[in-house]
């Protein structure tokens, strides 16, 4: 089919996939991945993208609106998204991708991501018939127009059963991680997963304080609470080591709006401690190459006003 821009992706679900994510409420990502690294799910941002179950269901049973696209590691994948990829850890994780593929993989595998945020999974009482004219032979998915024929329908349906839960349509392009903007469907609301898998690539999987590049220590931590916005993006957060970043979080330590790193006395004077932070008192942290991706002055300003004195 041509294609419009204004289109859903029907894309057919593993069973333990949706049986174990759809037991767990209150997600705000999940990894649709394929198997394979080929192929890649061709959609734009803010596309919603529909569960189909398999024969014998042969229904429609939820969705996910797509916040990005790409190829990683299922080592990776895990690191990131964790239980958010429909498995109970990475090794099972690893033997449900082999198992799908008939032949054994290991993490290093290459699988292909596509991060979908909101994601709803309907009570069986209301999932909906697929289309009449889905094929059997169907391996990965369809695209359907939303605007006409049964995508239409389809669609139509769909925004029924969520009601106040659509996301807002994308009024422009929009670019949430501090890149290029691109065309958008409806505005996706970033998970935590994400904006940590794009704040660590801004800072090269770097901590910006103490250059420590162990990834399983290295969080994204929010400058401004994210309570007050209510989006992740990259200018709101700086890659910490976890250590450093619980301590960011508390007012113990934290950047001033000169992007040199301070930490407060009250760290000695309430645990009698803290030589190895201080022993990094007014050292310049380090700041992605792109300008756009930098730490916000104003939150900066604001986050150093908040030191424990």
């Amino acid at each position: 089919m041509a294609r419009s821009g204004r289109e859903l992706y029907v894309g057919v679900t593993d069973g333990s996939w949706y049986e174990f994510l759809s037991s767990r409420p209150g997600i705000d990502e999940v990894n649709f991945w394929r198997p394979g690294g080929r192929g890649l799910l061709r959609a734009p941002q803010g596309a919603p993208l529909l569960f189909k179950r398999r024969s014998p269901q042969n229904a429609i049973a939820g969705l996910g609106f797509v916040e990005y696209v790409d190829r990683m590691s299922i080592a990776d994948a895990w690191e990131f998204y964790g239980s958010k990829n429909g498995a109970a850890s990475l090794d099972e994780l690893v033997r449900t991708i082999g198992r799908i593929l008939k032949k054994p993989v290991d993490r290093f595998h290459i699988i292909g991501c596509a991060i979908l945020s909101q994601p709803v999974f309907f009570p069986e009482s209301v999932w909906i018939a697929q289309p009449a004219s889905w094929k059997p032979n169907i391996v990965q998915g369809e695209y359907f127009d939303m605007d006409s024929g049964e995508g239409a329908l389809m669609w139509h349906e769909i925004k029924e059963r969520l009601g106040s839960r659509m996301p807002p349509l994308a009024t422009s392009e929009i670019a949430p991680f501090g890149g290029r903007g691109k065309p958008a469907l409806y505005l996706p609301r970033q998970g935590q997963g994400t904006f940590r898998r794009f704040v660590l690539a801004a800072y090269g999987n770097r901590c910006a304080v103490t250059g420590e590049h162990s990834v399983p220590v290295i969080d994204a931590a929010h400058i401004a609470d994210f309570a007050e916005h209510q989006r992740h993006e990259i200018s709101n957060g700086i890659a910490l080591r976890s250590d450093i970043h619980k301590l960011f979080d508390r007012g113990y330590v934290s950047i001033r709006p000169d992007h040199t790193f301070v930490v407060s006395k009250a760290l000695a004077e309430e645990f009698n401690n803290g030589k190895v932070y201080y022993e990094m008192h007014n050292a310049k942290v380090t700041l992605p190459d792109n300008p756009a991706l930098r730490p916000n002055a104003e939150y900066l300003e604001r986050h150093y006003a908040k030191l424990r004195k």
